[in-house]
């Protein structure tokens, strides 16, 4: 990428960049009940607001990654914010449930973009050893900022209600887009240029080593998406949780994945970072045992619930540094492989939330039960990950 300009403004759009991609779900989630009421919604139609988000985005990723290599990442990005701000509009003078439900799908659609390539500007830019570091500390510094996103939505809902965190999804996204027209550089791109096909994924499927690590993201993402979907129905109806006091249960968990990502960032090069990966297999094992235990015991405790996802979000701290090696795995298709990720991410999570909420019954137990289905599932792909020797000799684990 040419430098046009300062690399700490670019760096700050990056990061405005990727907190509306955490906003968009996370500031609206305290306003579940507000809006169950208000539409007199079942627990089924409220995370619809996220699945059909979710389904919006993958739609999107697949096109947006080709489209992308093709023509470079900032147009795209562009298109993908102002389909955001339309939907975000859409959101925000709604008169129906339908009409919220075409809102958040057009930004699921435009938010896929940034989402997807804010990253990809690094990879682009940097050296692997590089991404690493910076991927680790933007990531970090990003789920601080998500954090207070939840803390944030309580408040807003309290004073101006479930519109007001639309329109704060609405003024940070016209931020965004000013911000990536003046200070993101435009790329060059390829000059072969590979026509806008699904079929240009199929080296992606066909290498078993990067499908290892495409599936290990994939479940390392949903338990936590599972979690952040049931939790406003699950704390502030059903555990006595109050909406000033939701936030801060939220904003814990990722107040601490921030500031462990951020940490982790500064010492990468100087730990043997497969060590680390199996230290996060065990810590996973047994988040998996405690979510179990209060899951099979009913036990209606929010903050030992926090405590364990916690737990579950500390483990996930070192696998941080796998993804920018997965994206250079085939530094040809980077977009295209961080398409795949986020869409098998999302694809999971939605009919994971679908499932969830059908199965919700006022309590942690079924919620808790598919949680540690999909901890189990990542701790093996994990060992998975960790055991296949052509992918620790070149994603070079080890410092």
């Amino acid at each position: 990428m040419k430098q046009s300009f300062p690399k700490g403004i670019v760096l700050v759009t990056i990061i405005l960049m990727d907190l509306l991609s955490g906003m968009e779900f996370d500031i609206f989630v305290p306003s579940f009940p507000e809006l169950q009421n208000q539409f007199s919604l079942s627990p089924f139609q409220v995370e619809s607001l996220l699945s059909l988000n979710f389904i919006g985005f993958c739609l999107s990723l697949f096109f947006v990654g080709a489209l992308s290599d093709r023509y470079g990442r900032k147009p795209i990005i562009l298109i993908g914010l102002i389909i955001f701000i339309i939907g975000s509009i859409f959101c925000l003078w709604t008169l129906s449930y339908e009409s919220l439900l075409f809102g958040r799908f057009l930004q699921g659609i435009g938010i896929a973009a940034p989402s997807i390539l804010c990253f990809l500007i690094i990879a682009d830019s940097y050296p692997i050893e590089k991404q690493q570091s910076l991927m680790a500390l933007l990531n970090g510094l990003m789920n601080l900022a998500v954090g207070g996103a939840p803390v944030a939505g309580s408040y807003i809902t309290m004073y101006f209600h479930w519109q007001g965190n639309f329109a704060t999804l609405l003024a940070l996204g016209i931020v965004v887009l000013i911000l990536t027209i003046f200070f993101i550089p435009k790329a060059a791109v390829p000059e072969h240029k590979e026509p806008v096909s699904l079929k240009g994924y199929i080296p992606i499927f066909q290498s078993k080593t990067l499908m290892i690590l495409i599936i290990n993201f994939i479940f390392i993402f949903v338990p936590y998406w599972i979690f952040v979907g049931m939790s406003p129905l699950l704390y502030m109806q059903d555990l006595g949780v109050s909406l000033a006091h939701f936030g801060y249960y939220q904003g814990a968990i990722c107040a601490v994945y921030g500031i462990g990502s951020i940490l982790y960032g500064l010492i990468i090069h100087k730990i043997d970072q497969r060590k680390f990966l199996y230290y996060a297999c065990l810590i996973w094992f047994i988040s998996l045992i405690l979510i179990l235990y209060v899951a099979v015991g009913d036990i209606r405790d929010p903050l030992l619930i926090t405590l364990i996802i916690i737990l579950f979000c500390i483990g996930q701290i070192s696998t941080t540094s796998l993804f920018p090696l997965c994206l250079n795995y085939m530094p040809h298709m980077k977009a295209k492989v961080s398409a795949l990720i986020q869409g098998g991410r999302l694809i999971v999570s939605a009919l994971s939330l679908g499932l969830a909420g059908h199965f919700y019954q006022g309590n942690f137990q079924n919620i808790g039960i598919i949680i540690a289905a999909f901890i189990f599932l990542a701790t093996i792909f994990l060992l998975f990950v960790l055991s296949n020797r052509e992918l620790v000799k070149a994603i070079k684990l080890t410092p």
